[in-house]
């Protein structure tokens, strides 16, 4: 008799996750308390896959074998409550491609902030130097899907806390742990150590075969890494010390040992600027080292690389007032980084929906950078009380268009307008690509 499997959720993981089960022979079911977008609705149907949107049939789902849920719906959910409550097995997205991925390999990226750009690179390096591999997880298809439709033999993936809590023998052959800062305090019961304990989840189930990357310059990450990592290879990356396996940087040269071959390559010559993309690109060039691209391809790569959409993105300059785009900062530690490689005087555009955030991470580098901050949320008490102190041009707008032109109204030439909100985009817009894109398209109607 096959499984059951209830897929909560419809978006990107739960209909890849739904292709991948029904080839595997479960019994499918996906059910979406919202709409399903047209394009996962009509791949459902196209493969006769059962589904119902805008609501939960009970009876059905608690029937379940196992279940897999969405990233994106929380334990307080009342079904997952009713599901937990009756001993039902639930899995994540990754959980399930990870059973059926063969013999293929798995390259597993997480972290705060800078997970996406170091996965883009990394896969960026590894395609240059050859290797058969798929850009998964956060970032490109899911998972399920790719491991469903196009199997590779490695998977470079973005991985997000939310994912990591499903997991169950989930084990990546290389894990890249970018940083751990306070975000998504709300799904975690407001408490950080909770969070941090998701994210180290990463290495759970690694062995002595299996490597862990890590910046052995972050606090939290110095503070736990012995409770977490017993079983793995360790290879940190840092700039404050030099040690004699992973990759360092020191006098503007970066070296990285994996123990196979030895690379030096200058900060100079990396594409992406600023010291947070110095921690990425050697996150992304060991990880690349580990899996045998050979050092000429990762320097290669490291200088040809672009930066990504939504993340510090130069959109324009209109006379003389640089525009960038960071909308993927959806908390205060991106918007930090974002800060912190700013040369010019910033106009800078804060708000959205607070995810318990702490404005005084960024309080010295906004009275040292910014002259102005224009709000787009529903709600920017919160911005008021955190900087009226600080910045003396405060202003609240309601949406991309306005919140665009008074920033330009307050800027002069030599200026920077920083759309790097801290905060999630939900109250005004889909997403933080759709948030993105209203703020680029509201620069060219200037």
């Amino acid at each position: 008799m096959s499984k059951k499997l209830i897929i909560l959720g419809g978006g990107e993981s739960g209909v890849g996750a739904a292709m991948l089960a029904q080839r595997q022979g479960y019994e499918v079911f996906v059910s979406d308390g919202g709409q399903l977008k047209e394009q996962y609705r009509q791949e459902l149907q196209q493969k006769g896959i059962a589904f119902e949107e805008g609501g939960h049939s009970g009876d059905r789902i608690l029937d379940a074998d196992e279940v897999m849920k969405s990233p994106g719906i929380p334990e307080k959910n009342e079904w997952v409550k009713k599901i937990r409550a009756k001993g039902i097995p639930v899995i994540s997205e990754i959980e399930l491609a990870y059973r059926y991925k063969g013999n293929s390999k798995i390259v597993g990226i997480t972290g705060s902030n800078g997970k996406t750009t170091t996965t883009a690179m990394t896969y960026h390096i590894c395609k240059h130097g050859g290797l058969d591999c798929a850009l998964v997880g956060n970032i490109g298809y899911s998972f399920a899907r790719q491991v469903a439709e196009d199997p590779k033999k490695w998977y470079v993936a973005e991985i997000s806390s939310f994912q990591l809590d499903d997991i169950h023998t989930f084990r990546p052959d290389v894990a890249v742990l970018t940083n751990i800062t306070e975000d998504h305090l709300d799904r975690y019961e407001y408490k950080f150590v909770n969070y941090i304990h998701s994210k180290f989840r990463i290495v759970m189930n690694q062995t002595r075969e299996d490597y862990f990357i890590y910046c052995a310059d972050d606090p939290v990450i110095k503070q736990y890494i012995s409770q977490y990592s017993t079983n793995t290879n360790p290879l940190p990356f840092t700039m404050q010390q030099e040690p004699n396996k992973g990759g360092f940087i020191k006098n503007g040269q970066m070296s990285i040992d994996t123990g196979s071959e030895k690379l030096q390559m200058s900060i100079y010559d990396f594409a992406l600027k600023g010291i947070h993309n110095q921690y990425n690109t050697m996150a992304a060039g060991i990880a690349s080292a580990t899996v045998g691209i050979r050092k000429q391809k990762i320097r290669e790569a490291i200088q040809s690389f672009e930066a990504l959409e939504h993340r510090m993105e130069y959109v324009s300059t209109v006379r003389g007032v640089e525009f960038i785009n960071d909308s993927k900062a959806t908390n205060v530690n991106s918007t930090w980084y974002a800060l912190e490689s700013m040369e010019k005087p910033v106009i800078l555009i804060l708000g959205g929906v607070d995810k318990g955030n702490d404005y005084s991470l960024i309080r010295d580098l906004v009275k040292d950078k910014v002259k102005a901050i224009v709000c787009m949320g529903t709600d920017n008490r919160k911005i008021h009380e955190a900087f009226q102190n600080d910045v003396s041009l405060m202003v609240n707008t309601a949406g991309a268009q306005e919140a665009v032109k008074a920033a330009f109204h307050f800027s002069n030439k030599g200026d920077v307008v920083l759309l790097s909100p801290a905060c999630a985009s939900f109250d005004l817009f889909k997403n933080y690509e759709d948030r993105g894109q209203q703020f680029k398209d509201a620069v060219k109607d200037l």
